[in-house]
């Protein structure tokens, strides 16, 4: 209808990082996190983007329910270590044991985008980068702890790239964003086709 506001969309994540990502892109939007059990939800023979894919498409119908006609996205990141998948840490001294194993190798972080309408899900992509971690030493894993914990715990990688967190590394490959927890270019020319964003 001439002169209607079109729907923003609803975030069903309570990223901070993707929140940012979103809005620095000039995306409205609203936030509504869908409290779901990643570890019932994780396949538990799938593959690190089937596994991403899934958590995101369980966040998204988790919160289509609650926001009829509404366009939801839904997003999840994978730390993949060597085809191990690596959840949060739960405390300090986990996210210290976590980077000592990460010190001078190379992860990847797989995340997956899923957009829903009405329980159906009508989009989906899976972006990645490979993240090389300089050897870190005592004194340096130390000092960063102390400046950056607890906020790094909400990070799969006790990590935030856009901060303290770009000190870890010395290479990062493929896509930044999908890093930082979003595919957000992907995710930005979807939301056109939806008629959200300016074409």
């Amino acid at each position: 209808m001439k002169g209607q506001r079109p729907q923003a969309l609803v975030l069903a994540s309570g990223s901070a990082t993707r929140a940012r990502l979103l809005a620095a892109a000039g995306v409205a939007f609203t936030i509504d996190p869908a409290a779901i059990d990643e570890t019932a939800l994780m396949p538990a023979d799938g593959g690190t983007e089937a596994s991403a894919l899934a958590l995101a498409e369980a966040k998204a119908l988790t919160v289509c329910a609650r926001h009829p006609g509404a366009l939801v996205l839904g997003a999840d990141s994978i730390l993949d270590f060597n085809g191990e998948r690596i959840s949060k840490s739960p405390d300090v001294p986990a996210a210290e044991a976590l980077l000592k194993r990460l010190s001078g190798k190379t992860h990847r972080i797989v995340s997956a985008a899923v957009l829903a309408r009405d329980g159906a899900v009508i989009w989906r992509q899976v972006g990645e980068g490979a993240l090389t971690m300089r050897p870190l030493t005592p004194a340096f894993l130390d000092a960063y702890l102390a400046a950056e914990a607890p906020a790094v715990l909400a990070s799969v990688g006790c990590y935030h790239l856009e901060g303290r967190g770009a000190q870890l590394f010395d290479r990062i490959e493929g896509d930044f964003f999908s890093v930082l927890g979003l595919p957000l270019l992907p995710v930005l020319a979807a939301l056109r086709e939806q008629g959200l964003l300016a074409p």
